[in-house]
């Protein structure tokens, strides 16, 4: 009987061990899915709003060459002089590219 007790008891605090490591794991992916989640967010803020007028000339050609028959609906800047520009196509499509000063694209990750 001492055995059998033992052998339940041995069985129960297994189990709990197992249960307590799943939440251990589920706790730490989130805790990652939401530090991944704010790195992007951390990206947008870098950016300032700016009126389009205020765009250097290079990056306005830039963007009439590459991108013909499209507009500059909306532009940002960051502090290293990097534009985020929002453009619509011709078709009504809005798109979002990255230049710097000199009208040189950026790819961005």
């Amino acid at each position: 009987m001492k055995k059998l007790i033992f052998t339940a008891a041995l069985a129960i605090g297994s189990l709990t061990a197992i249960n307590a490591q799943d939440k251990a794991i589920a706790q730490v992916s989130s805790d990652e899915a939401a530090v991944s989640a704010e790195a992007p967010e951390a990206a947008v803020q870098d950016y300032k709003e700016i009126k389009v007028t205020e765009l250097p000339k290079p990056v306005l050609e830039a963007v009439a060459k590459e991108f013909e028959g499209a507009t500059v609906s909306k532009a940002y800047k960051n502090e290293k002089g990097e534009y985020k520009l929002v453009l619509t196509t011709a078709d009504k499509a809005k798109q979002t590219v990255y230049a710097n000063s000199k009208g040189e694209w950026i790819k961005k990750q």
